[in-house]
């Protein structure tokens, strides 16, 4: 008897979309699956709840470049646009030492007693920004307002930057680049290298400012910052760490915070039980992380040896995506149901969207901040708060890495 033919890998689209067709499938093939990069180049995404914990937390996978052989033989173009994952150099992209140092010149910023200070501001955002939402609303024909661009963007950005010390001029400008850098796939090779080197230098503006007039910041800190042994940032790890600061910390919160209005509109139900003390805010967070994480798949990670993850063999230096938003809808973990949005579910809150062991988001706790409030004001203030259109015709955005729409309209009061 022949043995069965493999499966033919997954030619990732790099337009994206809505993730969760494409997860099931997969997953029913088992808990890892083969997949070819845009370019061609081959890789593999981790999609099981319990495969994907052991290979985020495995001592053999690293986040080191140095481990892709592919990236350095010649063998990918200098201009493959998913460079920008692996060539940045920040505690993302770092092991060990060097990440554990790196990793503890920012983490003072992000404990929970550092990130329940800033609940007053993100207070005081939230309400002005709610403000804002209600003008657009009372001005737009037919009473409609754009949520994601009112809301659920300028509510992190503003936490982000103002951490970071970055003046008000810079953010539109900021979110624009990032989201080419890091969040469209189905950009052009030329036009990602030409929004990073504008990304690049925007920082370096930005550093250079708090270089000049040091600020109670986190950018003028890691400036500042020495280690025991009088080491500081390079200037390549202070752009990287504030690279990665500035798009962890507002896109995957406005995916975070739009996808759980989405899913609160779509399943009136649930908010029922929130609104009648039933279920708390957090259990929203909680279950919108597990059903719709605000990353999809997140590149790279690399096996420093021929691994078996849940019977199948990664082979070393094969790029590995963490397939966050498949692990989140395992029937193996979640239960028989995981497709449905349930904010009383058990196992919501062990999700993986903020990931697991040394490389977990140490801005978790303020995300979670910021969405809870985010959504506990929004639905204080506005009750009846609705989609403008049905759910399947807003577009998503042109991605594989991160989960969101492009916009998100809304009714402030139910017709």
């Amino acid at each position: 008897m022949s043995s069965p033919t493999p499966p033919v890998p997954h030619v990732i689209d790099p337009a994206g979309g809505c993730p969760h067709a494409l997860n099931a499938r997969l997953r029913a093939r088992g808990a890892v699956a083969e997949v070819v990069l845009p370019g061609g180049v081959p890789g593999a995404v981790v999609l099981g709840h319990d495969a994907l914990k052991e290979f985020l937390a495995h001592p053999d996978v690293a986040k080191d470049a140095r481990h892709f052989p592919a990236l350095h033989d010649g063998t990918i173009p200098p201009d493959w646009p998913l460079r920008v994952f692996a060539n940045a150099q920040g505690m993302h992209t770092s092991d060990d030492a060097d990440h554990r140092r790196l990793r503890s010149l920012v983490g003072k910023a992000f404990t929970a007693r550092q990130v329940e200070r800033l609940r007053p501001r993100v207070e005081e955002l939230a309400a002005a920004l709610l403000d804002d939402l209600g003008r657009a609303a009372a001005e737009a024909p037919g009473g409609v307002a754009d949520l994601h661009a009112h809301f659920a963007l300028p509510l992190p950005m503003s936490v982000i930057c103002e951490l970071l010390g970055v003046d008000p001029e810079h953010r539109e400008r900021l979110h624009r680049l990032t989201n080419t850098v890091i969040i469209a796939t189905d950009v052009t090779p030329a036009e990602k290298m030409a929004a990073l080197q504008e990304l690049v230098g925007l920082i370096g503006v930005i550093a250079a400012a708090r270089r000049e007039t040091p600020g109670d910041d986190l950018t003028s800190a890691l400036i500042a910052a020495r280690e025991g042994d009088g080491d500081r940032l390079s200037e390549a790890e202070l752009i990287g760490t504030m690279r990665l600061m500035l798009v962890a910390g507002h896109e995957t919160t406005l995916n975070l915070i739009t996808n759980a209005v989405r899913a609160l509109c779509t399943h009136r139900d649930q908010l029922a039980l929130v609104l009648e003390g039933k279920a708390t805010w957090s259990d929203v967070v909680d279950e919108t992380l597990r059903w719709d994480s605000p990353v999809s798949w997140f590149p790279f990670r690399y096996p420093t040896r021929d691994l078996d993850v849940d019977g199948t063999v990664i082979p070393r230096g094969t790029p590995v995506l963490a397939g966050y938003s498949a692990a989140g809808r395992d029937r193996a973990f979640h239960g028989p149901d995981a497709d449905r949005f349930d904010v009383t579910r058990p196992t919501a809150a062990r999700s993986l969207s903020f990931g697991h062991g040394a490389h977990y988001c140490m801005g978790a706790p303020l995300a979670r901040l910021e969405a809870t409030i985010a959504l506990e004001r929004l639905f204080a203030r506005y009750p009846d708060l609705d989609l403008a259109v049905p759910e399947p015709e807003i577009p998503h955005q042109r991605s594989f890495i991160s989960n969101n729409v492009q916009s998100l309209p809304v009714r402030l009061v139910r017709e």
